[in-house]
């Protein structure tokens, strides 16, 4: 917990960028009758049943541009404007994570030093799944450049990737789509419109403030 929440008070280094990386996924359902169009003093109605279309994957990769107010403002500035980019796959495979991990690595940081990457404890997010994609060379090129650093055990919602995936959940999923080129298009506006407008994130909650809270999690020492 302390690990990650410290990651959140560094300055940015354009060497060693901090990304947030989550997921999850969404049921596509399609109607099965047409929808009552909307008229005076009635909204548009939908009948209850419906169709499954099967599920897609949404990963979310959230670069933070954040002040928290507990940090002085003499500290050098983080980036202006955050940054996310959604990835609508239809699994969740060892494959769509290391193919991730590379796009990340080879397309949006090709710079950097070394990546700096928070995330869960999924089965899937761990260094071998680069090894099950590409060749041992490549997957240790691709590890070389990150580095990372897990959210305690039920304590995920200290990823700021899951803030962005709450936003993204109420403001675009809430909804019924039918398949995955309209789940891609949705969520390509909802990730445009978000990244144009420089919304960022309020992190509020230092490592000290943590330790009271959440004083239940650490172990009890007696003499």
């Amino acid at each position: 917990m302390a690990e990650v929440l410290d990651l959140y008070t560094r300055a940015y280094d354009p060497d060693y960028p901090l990304v947030c990386f989550d997921e999850c996924c969404k049921q596509l359902i399609s109607e099965t009758r047409r929808p009552i169009p909307a008229e005076p003093g009635q909204p548009e109605r939908f009948d209850y049943e419906y169709q499954r279309e099967g599920v897609s994957n949404l990963f979310m990769f959230f670069l933070p541009s954040f002040l928290p107010s507990f940090l002085p403002s003499f500290l050098p500035s983080f980036p202006l404007t955050a940054w996310r980019h959604v990835e609508v796959t239809a699994r969740r495979t060892q494959i769509d994570y290391a193919n991730l991990m590379k796009y990340l690595v080879d397309e949006h940081f090709p710079q950097a030093q070394k990546i700096l990457v928070v995330q869960d404890n999924l089965n899937t997010h761990v260094k071998s799944s680069l090894y099950k994609a590409f060749s041992p060379s490549s997957a240790r090129r691709i590890l070389d450049k990150l580095e990372f650093h897990y959210t305690p055990k039920h304590g995920s919602w200290l990823n700021m990737a899951e803030i962005e995936l709450s936003v993204l959940s109420r403001q675009c999923l809430d909804r019924r789509i039918s398949d995955k080129e309209v789940l891609t298009e949705e969520v390509a506006a909802w990730e445009k419109r978000r990244n144009e407008t420089a919304l960022v994130v309020d992190w509020q909650f230092p490592t000290e403030e943590a330790r009271i809270k959440l004083k239940r999690l650490y172990p009890s020492i007696t003499s």
